[in-house]
């Protein structure tokens, strides 16, 4: 397992060492740490601006995934085509062609979702960074036809939320992000509304199923990046009292006179607040599932972290038992920015461990004959060929691939793309495409045909999106043409094989030195 230089300083907390290439394995330390200097360092930073160094910087303007190299990935996995026959097509080459194949799915316990594409968007809650971009976000979704869920604490970091008796009545916020999918909804996908701790006491899915129009919710025991709640920074007294006063943990603690004067003083400039933990039980879990659907909700989901096993043997169990609609499962190493930085490294079990455990997890209950959930694997996918990994690894439970961190990267690279186009300044990279929009992105004229005269009032992010998705069915449907598979249902464990034997040993998939054996034999004779 190699670290780099990312035990003790890293692009992503603007830390570097002393001395470039000379530091140890471990520590991260620089070979020598010399009295005198400055402190470049993640050491010598938090000697100076201390628990800020624990965060991705510059603070609510990033995106962050794990620098850990961990031993196994998907990369150690290949896809296996075949030049024989055709599942889901008729076998003739001018039919099995590429275009052929069908990526829509349906997704529910009874009453199913149907998406257009095999992806939600994971949740995106307060961070400034999913604020700044969620309209571009929610309606490259829903006119891509995939899932999108809203984060946790949209509610209560709203300023202009209405709360009355403990309870939300208003957010204008919340509001805003559910219509920037629904404008845009054409049959395909959904939007679900997340809760944590805080949300829930607030009745903020209550709220969604009851006055803005909401089917679906999503309960949430965590996420990859993290083991604790979230966290945003307040650049102000006011905000950091309203939010205190809204139910969250505040540091340093605003009501404390001292840190008043501290803060006036200049001492520091910004408060954080941060989630609590939950405190899972089955009785608790089943009990918040009957409450939601009886104030409404059509779907209930699932979302667990990268907990250890145990933990994922009872989200499994307890979404089987309550018939829960979808189950993510998200892998550790990622987040959208606000986690602390060697938590993201550190601590979970990542993505292809907790796949190859949530595989066998789910075999068990199927065995049995007990309700298996439709599930959504997270944790890092962002191409296509991982794609079609997460599918055939847990084939057939996996219906759909959670992401985040490249559809928000998609949405802010198409919104300022394409705002400087409309302002008159194509960027140097697109000049060669030409001067117009529907000239530099590539999709433009096929939304503005389907969308008619509702294309300008588009977030201009959408249209990143909505190619970046289009970009990932084609290169899924070239893959699953190579395996002869021309629907998601057909797609099996034996479409991939593991390259080692750590892989295979971690995933149930077979060595590839073995993969075919007793068909190799029948051929062979």
């Amino acid at each position: 397992m190699t670290y780099s230089v990312g035990v003790n300083a890293s692009e992503a907390t603007l830390t570097r060492h002393r001395l470039k290439g000379n530091y140890c394995p471990f520590s991260g330390m620089c070979v020598t740490c010399l009295d005198g200097c400055p402190g470049l360092c993640e050491i010598g930073k938090s000697a100076v601006r201390g628990k800020e160094v624990l965060y991705p910087q510059p603070f609510g303007k990033t995106t962050s995934a794990s620098q850990k190299d961990y031993p196994v990935d998907y990369s150690h996995f290949n896809i296996m085509g075949t030049a024989v026959g055709a599942v889901g097509i008729e076998a003739d080459s001018d039919k099995a062609i590429f275009p052929a194949v069908n990526l829509e799915t349906a997704i529910g316990a009874t009453n199913k979702i149907k998406v257009r594409l095999p992806i939600v968007i994971a949740a995106m809650g307060s961070t400034n960074v999913a604020a700044d971009n969620w309209d571009h976000l929610a309606a490259g979704a829903a006119i891509s036809g995939v899932g999108i869920a809203i984060g946790e604490n949209v509610c209560a970091m709203d300023p202009n939320s209405e709360i009355k008796n403990g309870r939300v009545i208003k957010s204008p916020n919340l509001e805003k992000r559910i219509r920037a999918f629904q404008d845009w909804y054409n049959g395909y996908g959904f939007i679900a509304v997340q809760a944590n701790v805080e949300d829930t006491a607030l009745g903020v899915q209550e709220y969604a199923l009851e006055k803005l129009g909401v089917e679906a919710v999503e309960i949430k025991w965590g996420q990859g990046a993290k083991d604790i709640g979230g966290e945003v920074k307040l650049n102000s007294l006011e905000r950091a009292l309203q939010l205190k006063s809204r139910g969250y943990i505040v540091l340093p603690d605003p009501e404390d006179a001292t840190v008043q004067e501290a803060y006036r003083v200049g001492a520091f400039s910004e408060f954080e607040r941060h989630s609590r933990v939950g405190m899972v039980t089955e009785e608790s879990f089943h009990a918040r599932v009957e409450q939601l659907r009886k104030a409404g909700a059509k779907y209930v989901f699932l979302k667990t972290g990268a907990y250890r096993p145990a933990d994922l043997a009872r989200a499994v169990k307890f979404a089987s038992d309550a018939k829960i609609d979808l189950l993510t499962v998200d892998g550790a190493g990622g987040g959208t920015g606000m986690s602390p930085w060697r938590m993201m490294n550190e601590w979970g079990v990542p993505t292809v461990y907790i796949q190859g455990l949530l595989t066998k997890y789910l075999d068990r209950l199927a065995a049995k004959g007990a309700y298996v959930p439709d599930v959504a694997i997270a944790g890092g996918f962002t191409l296509e060929d991982h794609m079609f990994k997460g599918f055939a690894l847990s084939a057939p439970h996996v219906k759909m691939i959670g992401m985040a961190r490249s559809p928000l990267a998609a949405a802010m690279v198409g919104k300022v793309v394409g705002e400087k186009i409309r302002e008159g300044s194509v960027p140097a990279e697109y000049k060669k495409y030409g001067e117009q929009l529907e000239q530099v992105f590539i999709f433009a004229t096929e939304l503005k045909n389907k969308l008619g005269g509702d294309f300008d009032r588009l977030p201009v992010g959408a249209i990143g999106v909505y190619s970046y998705f289009e970009r990932l069915a084609q290169g899924l449907r070239q893959f699953m043409c190579g395996a002869r598979k021309f629907s998601l249902e057909y797609i099996t464990r034996d479409d991939v094989a593991a390259l080692t034997r750590e892989a295979a040993e971690i995933t149930g998939v077979r060595y590839i030195m073995e993969a075919d054996a007793e068909e190799v034999e029948s051929i062979l004779g």
